[in-house]
């Protein structure tokens, strides 16, 4: 056990410096770029561009961590923020590793299973968008092809409906509450769709609750 709170330890204090190096470098590229060719923005209309996104994507963000840190472990928290595309990739592999090995993110096993999935999982993205650009040419009237554009549009949901339903069949009666609630309030207002990332913790609230409430009652 101390080997283990000694191996966080250690990817906490890297992992703080790796993330403090990503958001370095990702300030660098466009002050680089502004010093190359001497065209740096007017403030305000920096200050103008932050206040119409930059709400949402702070907010966006403290909700993934709060939300996917227990499901990735810490290496793959870490891993997985600095690498981004959470959503769309690091969590569904992630989770699927670790119900394939029969482990938890909070074990020790866990955390080797996250951590290599979501490594395994950037180094194939990274792969695969190098072969992209190589071939840009060749696959863009495939890409552009109408007859794709539904499969395009439905690869999040055809992810996260494969993965829900391993994790709804283990707990079908504390899965119920959040999906009927979350399926109503689609339903009721179809704008929300392009607020997911804010109403995931919403949907584990629920679950959370639902699941306190059934304990107490020894349904679960």
């Amino acid at each position: 056990m101390r080997k283990f709170q000694d191996y966080r330890d250690s990817v906490h204090f890297y992992g703080r410096i790796w993330t403090a190096a990503a958001i370095l470098m990702l300030l660098l590229a466009p002050a680089a770029i502004c010093v190359r060719y001497n065209a740096w923005p007017a403030a305000s209309a920096v200050l103008k561009g932050l206040l119409g996104v930059a709400p949402i994507f702070w907010t966006t963000g403290i909700i993934e961590v709060l939300t996917y840190a227990p499901m990735l472990g810490t290496g793959g928290t870490y891993l997985g923020f600095v690498t981004g595309n959470l959503s769309a990739l690091k969590v569904p592999c992630a989770l699927n590793a670790m119900s394939g090995a029969k482990v938890e993110a909070d074990s020790e096993e866990g955390e080797v299973v996250s951590t290599i999935a979501i490594a395994t999982s950037s180094i194939v993205t990274t792969v695969i968008i190098a072969i992209g650009v190589l071939l840009l040419n060749r696959l863009t009237p495939v890409l552009e092809n109408p007859v794709l554009d539904p499969a395009f549009d439905n690869i999040l949901p055809a992810l996260f409906g494969a993965l829900g339903v391993v994790y709804i069949a283990k707990n079908p009666k504390i899965a119920a509450a959040p999906m009927l609630f979350m399926a109503a309030l689609f339903l009721l207002v179809p704008g929300l769709s392009g607020a997911v990332g804010v109403l995931v913790p919403v949907g584990a609230l629920i679950a959370i609750g639902v699941s306190r409430v059934l304990y107490k009652k020894g349904v679960i």
